[in-house]
């Protein structure tokens, strides 16, 4: 059983560099457009704020997290957007205090889970740890975007780790939610990391295989970049297809980015 601690610890350092970098953002530049079609800094934070309840509903109030699948059920392809648009309707301090304070709930609750408790979610029941992983993903993501949006280059950080393990974790999500069936056979994915260290994943003869930089494959599986900027080798057929499909997060096939090419 995984023992959560590490990956909080990283969620809140994630989560508090972000914080670091928007707090001293001026109001008016909340709404500065991302990269993320129709979303300012205001919808990207207000996402995560907005995602940590939904989270925070999940592992203490089931019913209540229930009601919100139910809604999820009825809009699919609007209730995320809809969810981002209600709270960055918010002044920009009123949502950074809502989004800190919705983070520190969920912390608390993390931290004091049961051990091997599991907690509804969007996809398939999740442990603590996951589901910190899974919220350390999409606040590294986010951040992406908002700092890409202010200018601000965030270096890669050895906490990439766990957004490369839920990469690899949701391979066979991420084929079905595309309507394909996943391959038999588990693949090989060897990364490497910021600090040059080989982050290696599946048996080491495996027929197909995933090779790049660790930052290439977590801006793949998170959808921020397109496959033909990164520098990610496939070996295999259905390796490669994997490269054009791939998502670590929950709820339909993302839209993912245009290559820069032909987004100039």
């Amino acid at each position: 059983m995984a023992d959560p601690t590490r990956v909080i610890d990283d969620l809140c350092a994630e989560s508090d560099e972000l914080d670091r970098l928007v707090a001293g953002v001026e109001a008016g530049r909340w709404g500065t457009a991302t990269p993320a079609a129709g979303w300012d800094v205001a919808h990207q934070i207000a996402h995560l704020a907005w995602t940590d309840r939904s989270a925070l509903l999940a592992v203490t109030d089931a019913d209540g997290f229930r009601e919100l699948v139910e809604r999820a059920l009825a809009a699919p392809h609007t209730f995320v957007d809809e969810g981002a648009e209600e709270y960055a309707r918010a002044a920009p301090a009123e949502l950074l205090a809502r989004w800190r304070e919705g983070r520190a709930a969920l912390e608390k609750a993390l931290r004091e889970a049961p051990a091997g408790a599991r907690f509804p979610w969007y996809g398939p029941p999740m442990s603590a740890a996951s589901m910190a992983t899974a919220r350390l993903m999409e606040t590294w993501a986010h951040g992406l975007d908002v700092a890409d949006a202010l200018g601000v280059v965030r270096p890669a950080s050895d906490r990439l780790r766990h957004v490369a393990w839920l990469g690899v974790r949701t391979r066979d999500f991420a084929y079905g939610v595309h309507g394909l069936t996943p391959p038999a056979e588990p693949f090989r994915v060897e990364l490497t990391g910021p600090g040059g260290g080989v982050w290696a994943y599946g048996p080491e003869d495996a027929a197909q295989r995933l090779t790049g930089p660790a930052l290439d494959f977590c801006l793949l599986v998170t959808q921020r970049a397109h496959r033909a900027d990164l520098a990610l080798t496939a070996d295999g057929p259905d390796a490669d297809r994997w490269l054009d499909i791939a998502q670590a997060f929950a709820g339909p096939p993302g839209g993912g980015r245009e290559p820069e090419e032909d987004a100039r």
